[in-house]
Order: structure tokens, then sequence, then C-alpha cells
């Protein structure tokens, strides 16, 4: 009993069920009597033990894994979700101001509830083959005012930000934790530098590709974010559009028809 106890509970089922079928055997002979037929029998549900082990390990084991794939990307959208809610869009609607295309950038990326599946891929296709340049330099009493704006805000969600790296999930999701990685970047670099009044112009266009790098990866993101809403959550994608970083008409109020 003792080593019973010991063995793991795969083991302690699978014993548990071979004495199952020795006794539903035994009970079978006891009632016909005809060890032949039986063994007849167990002759059959041998040979077709291979294809039962198929079924088990392709049909069943697939449909548990999709089902846990589906359970962990309705987690990530949740992390991606708080993200924009803390971060992300408040980030995008103040790069997007030094955004060298912010019109065509805008126009493009006002998302509406009239989107269908082929709006989407094109918009995602159009960022993917475009580079996003901001007008930033020390020339630019708007550059540096951005810049310290921006290294106050990041600086309150380093601890949001590093406990969103360390979540084991996101490494199901490549592009987003390179999204992460970007600002968690960018983080550093702005609070590494004491004085952002006083930066070289190599410091500035460091800055800026930093900050670039960050706006291109998160503009991706945030439209994948905007499909995921609007055909899984309707509520939650009609507050994003209506705080939509690239729609400068965008207001949380409604307005009466």
């Amino acid at each position: 009993m003792k080593i019973f106890k010991k063995l793991s509970w795969h083991f302690k089922i699978a014993i548990l069920l071979i004495l199952s079928s020795a006794i539903l055997y035994i009970i079978q002979y006891l009632i016909f009597h005809q060890p032949t037929t039986e063994m007849f029998y167990l002759g059959i549900d041998l040979a077709f033990l291979p294809i039962e082990v198929l079924l088990v390990v392709l049909v069943i084991e697939t449909a548990i894994s999709q089902r846990e794939k589906s359970i962990l990307l309705e987690k990530l959208n949740m992390v991606i979700g708080v993200f924009f809610s803390e971060v992300g869009t408040e980030l995008l609607t103040e790069i997007s101001k030094f955004d060298s295309k912010s019109g065509k950038t805008n126009k493009t990326l006002i998302i509406n509830e009239n989107w269908v599946d082929e709006d989407f891929i094109n918009v995602k296709k159009d960022i993917t083959n475009s580079n996003y340049f901001l007008d930033i330099d020390g020339t630019n009493n708007d550059s540096l005012q951005f810049l310290i704006e921006t290294k106050e805000f990041l600086k309150g969600k380093h601890k949001f930000l590093l406990a969103l790296l360390e979540n084991p999930n996101l490494l199901e999701h490549e592009t987003f934790t390179n999204l992460l990685r970007a600002v968690f970047h960018l983080t550093e670099e702005l609070e590494k530098r004491e004085d952002i009044s006083n930066l070289s112009n190599a410091d500035y266009q460091h800055l800026k590709l930093d900050i670039e790098r960050a706006y291109n990866i998160m503009i991706y993101e945030w439209v994948e974010y905007m499909e995921y809403l609007m055909k899984n959550y309707p509520y939650l994608f009609s507050l994003a559009m209506r705080t939509n970083p690239f729609d400068p008409e965008a207001r949380v109020e409604l307005k009466d028809p």
C-alpha cells in the first residue's frame, strides 16, 4: 500500500483501468463460459486499439489544444487591452502629432463600425509596407516639451511595463513582445538622461529613432487590437473609436442624434 501511495496519479489511474478491464472480462467469462469467444473479442479490441489511440491523440488532443490556444489568445488580448488603456493610446496620441505624414496617417486609421475584413487587411498591409518618420529635432520647442512630458509619463509607467514584460504568456505573441521591448527601451533611454533640455543633436536623433521604432510597431498592434474588439467586444470597440489617437475629432462624449 505504501508503494501504491507513492505512485503518481497517472499510474494509479492506469492500474485501476487495467484491473477494471480484467474484472469485466472475468465476469463475462463466468456468465457465458466461452473462453474462445472471449479471446476472439479481445483480439478484435486489440486490433482497434491503434485507431482508438489515433482518435484520442489526433482528434481529442487537437480539440483540447485549440481550446487552450483560444483561452491563451483571450488572455493575451486582455493584456494588450490593458497596455493601450494605460500607455499605448496616450503615447500614440502624442507621438502622432510629430508624424511627418500625419494627414495621410490619420485619414487611413480612422476606423469605424462599417469596416470589414478587407479594410483591416488593406490598412495592415499599408502599415507593413510603410515607415513612419517623426519631425523631432533639437531646434523645435515642441519636440523638447514632448520629450520632457514623455519622459515623465513613461517614468510613471516603468513598473507597469516591467510587469508586462515578465508575463510568460506574452512569449506566444512575438510582435507585441517586440512592442513592449521597444517602449521599455525608450523609457530607459529617457530616464537615463537627467537633463532632457540640454541634449546634443546626436542625442535627439538617437531618441528619434527609438520613438520611431516604438511608433511603427505600435500602430500595427493598435489596428490588430481594434479589429479584435470590433469582432468580439462591440462595447469596447465603441470606446476605442471615441478615443482613436489618430482622429482629431474623436470625443469620448456621445452626441445626441
